[in-house]
């Protein structure tokens, strides 16, 4: 979860695809028909389920698994910690395979690129008995292909705009902004006596993803079984024109992204208002500089009218099961008590992380930072559905196209060149 929020924050975005095999009753035998571990014996039976590290605390993870077991003598988990450095090679081999795990966290837009090899199973029909209905969109988009649920939402994690309490109050700014021009308005009055209303930089693309959402536009949109990019709508290069006013009213680099320089250092200086950044980058303001404690407040990206925030990239977790699972009926009820309330309230008041579902927002109120965060999940959004999108990024394409804007190439123009090449990334193989 770590690596994927520092780079999106910092979820790299896969998706689509064609789907698995549907799901369905199966007495907990596998996709050939296989008796669940320990049937024949008498057994518990044994269920293998693999955890990011960083997701969850060693303390609620084997609470869980002792409740859990309690409860349910026929079964024994086994619930493996596992290294986000070479996961998806590993995923996609225990998919291939006979003797897969049989239940799996993944990043949340990594749910298409599983998907599209055939080895996950379909749960369209657990989504009503799982409360999908109450799920946070921007998680739970991601894990739908082509309309059928393979990945069911477990956490998320959002961006929010992180500012200096003392810089606010010593410019008469005494509550956060709630729309777009509000915003723009309060930055403007911040960026005075050699302090930066806020610190963008030009490549800061998750960023402009929420504006380009919130004008309704999008990145690339699917025309029958093609992928076709959008920066050239007007709605998106609305978003882009919003990003262009927003950025100068700060000093950032317009031919970098947040982390050249690390955007926590800079605002750590003490000379910058805003930046927009996962809650968890305040503490690595602090940790560069400590004296800031207590002065660092959150608000949510505000949209563009004060009853809605602004939409945000939503990075996360899904849970699977694989279709080599010899124990999907069994497999499913660990995934529903993962994603249910009771431990979905506990992962968030452990981890800091919002729940899976809107209900339960409001058990980060505690703290100012994670609420903000929950509340601008409820306008959460993904990257296109294509397992291709992670080749779209590969290109720096975006972030080619802000740099140019923001350095007074002519727009449009700027903008029919990025879509051309998303239409033919996006294509690339089909």
């Amino acid at each position: 979860m770590r690596n994927r929020l520092l780079a999106a924050s910092a979820v790299l975005a896969l998706a689509a695809g064609a789907g698995a095999c549907g799901s369905g009753a199966d007495s907990g035998s596998g996709s050939g028909g296989a008796p669940a571990t320990g049937a024949a014996s008498g057994a518990p039976a044994k269920l293998t389920v693999w955890i990011m590290d960083g997701s969850v605390t060693d303390e609620l993870i084997k609470q869980f698994e002792t409740d859990y077991e309690a409860a349910r003598p026929n079964v024994d988990l086994d619930i493996q910690i596992q290294a986000w450095d070479g996961i998806g090679e590993r995923v996609t081999a225990a998919l291939a395979s006979t003797d897969a795990p049989d239940v799996i966290e993944v990043g949340n837009t990594q749910v298409a690129q599983y998907a599209a090899s055939g080895g996950v199973r379909d749960l369209t029909d657990k989504v009503a008995d799982l409360g999908g209905a109450d799920w946070i969109p921007g998680l739970a988009q991601p894990g739908n292909i082509d309309g059928r649920q393979y990945g069911i939402p477990w956490y998320a994690a959002n961006r929010v705009v992180v500012y200096n309490k003392d810089l606010f109050a010593e410019a008469g700014i005494t509550a956060p902004p709630t729309t777009r021009d509000e915003w723009l308005e309060i930055t403007a009055r911040l960026n005075k006596g050699g302090n930066q209303g806020i610190y963008l930089t030009g490549q800061t693309w998750y960023a402009l993803a929420g504006f380009i959402w919130d004008e309704g536009g999008d990145f690339a949109v699917k025309e029958g079984d093609r992928w076709k990019g959008a920066l050239d709508t007007p709605q998106a290069m609305a978003g882009m024109d919003f990003y262009k006013r927003l950025q100068a009213l700060g000093k950032g680099p317009k031919d970098a992204d947040e982390a050249n320089p690390p955007q926590h250092e800079v605002f750590a200086q003490g000379k910058v208002a805003q930046m927009i950044n996962v809650p968890g980058g305040a503490a690595r303001v602090l940790e560069v500089e400590p004296d800031m404690k207590g002065k660092i407040g959150f608000f949510p990206i505000p949209g563009k009218t004060a009853d809605k925030p602004g939409a945000v990239f939503t990075g996360g977790s899904d849970l699977i099961i694989p279709e080599a699972s010899k124990n999907h009926d069994a497999a499913y009820e660990v995934v529903k008590a993962l994603a249910g309330e009771k431990f979905q309230t506990d992962l968030a008041k452990a981890m800091n992380f919002v729940p899976n579902r809107t209900s339960l927002a409001h058990v980060l109120d505690a703290d100012e930072g994670t609420a903000a965060m929950a509340k601008g999940a409820s306008n959460g959004r993904a990257t296109p559905n294509t397992p291709n999108w992670a080749a779209v990024e590969a290109t720096t394409v975006i972030k080619q196209y802000m740099t140019a804007v923001l350095t007074g190439k002519d727009p449009a123009a700027e903008a029919r060149k990025a879509s051309e090449i998303i239409t033919e990334t996006l294509n690339s193989g089909s």
